[in-house]
């Protein structure tokens, strides 16, 4: 099998915790060098999973002939420079999410990559779970029905910490619904099939003292008339999360718990009715079939992830997320921060 040779840029964080060992598991994956600002953090890396180079800038990396792909992780202020350079060193990215700080900088890196002829995917991992896919097939075969509602939590504990990128605005160009809410933005569209249309918000920051929102209440009209509720939050503690997924339709709902994570974890339960009932006074629930997601194969969505964007890049197939899907969702989080400041709907373009 043809193996993608792929280098890594910002490998310190995320990249080592989860990301680069999923890549030691795929099957077209191999690891030529990893970058980090940090030269120790960027060797101790390069050691742990045995890369030829180790670099304490990207430049370096990316003069590298025989990389054909990069990671990158990197604070979300660096995307937009990070990404034009790789594309014009026609290198493939797979870009974490949130694309870039605004709209406009994600679409400036769609741009150049076009030009330039590389493809692009964004780090939204969710989609990847083994039941979100499933979930998504049975929303697809119409077994719940038109949907009529949809809810996802998605929340962390994050304190004030001393010089933290993501607690100053400049540097992530939010807080808790940039970068958590997003993925609940992202996955809410990508399982129903249904866009937002229009935008409502409340975000602030409640319980610590950084510049960002620890708190996100976000309410989608969807291109169908149904609602997306979306809570995103940096003041809940991990134990106390359940990370909760809901999608009711008018034969049956999806509830998940736990799956929005890091790893294929979680239970989901899946209720079908019949839409042909007559309306029950009693509001009984006789007529409820469970649905079953035993055997649903579940693995490391990280490695699917890189696997797949390798499959695209050497089958010259679609890319597992698109950048247009992304920006979209990024056009959402814009309009959230706008609602929110000006208390206001406001429809998304």
């Amino acid at each position: 099998m043809k193996k993608i040779k792929w280098g890594v840029i910002g490998c310190g964080g995320i990249a080592d915790r989860k990301t680069i060992p999923g890549m030691m598991l795929a099957q077209n994956v191999e690891l030529v060098a990893v970058m980090d600002a940090n030269p120790e953090v960027a060797e101790n890396v390069r050691k742990k999973y045995d890369a030829k180079y180790a670099f304490d800038n990207y430049e370096d990396l990316l003069a590298l002939d025989e990389i054909e792909a990069v990671y990158i992780a990197s604070p979300v202020f660096f995307h937009k420079e990070q990404a034009i350079k790789a594309a014009q060193a026609k290198k493939h990215i797979l870009l974490e999410k949130p694309v870039a700080l605004t709209v406009e900088d994600a679409e400036e890196i769609k741009k150049v990559c076009e030009e330039c002829g590389v493809k692009i995917s964004i780090g939204f991992l969710m989609r990847f779970h083994g039941y979100h896919q499933r979930i998504k097939e049975i929303i697809a075969e119409g077994k719940i029905g038109d949907i009529v509602s949809m809810r996802g939590q998605f929340t962390c504990w994050y304190p004030d910490i001393e010089g933290a990128w993501r607690q100053k605005k400049a540097m992530s160009g939010g807080g808790a619904l940039v970068d958590m809410g997003i993925h609940v933005i992202d996955l809410l569209q990508y399982l129903s099939g249904l866009k937002a249309k229009e935008v409502i918000a409340f975000n602030q920051t409640q319980t610590f003292n950084y510049e960002v929102d620890d708190s996100s209440a976000l309410v989608m009209k969807m291109c169908n008339g149904s609602t997306a509720f979306v809570d995103s939050n940096f003041n809940i503690p991990d134990a106390a999360s359940v990370a909760k997924l809901e999608i009711y339709g008018t034969k049956g709902s999806i509830v998940a718990s736990g799956t929005l994570a890091q790893a294929e974890v979680g239970t989901v339960n899946i209720l079908i009715s019949d839409d042909s009932l007559e309306y029950d006074a009693n509001q009984t629930r006789d007529e409820i079939v469970p649905l079953s997601l035993e055997g649903t194969p579940l693995g490391n969505m990280y490695t699917k992830e890189v696997e797949q964007f390798g499959d695209a890049i050497i089958n010259g197939t679609d890319v597992p997320v698109s950048i247009e899907s992304a920006i979209y969702d990024q056009k959402i989080v814009e309009a959230a921060y706008k609602s929110s400041d000006e208390k206001v709907f406001v429809a998304i373009d």
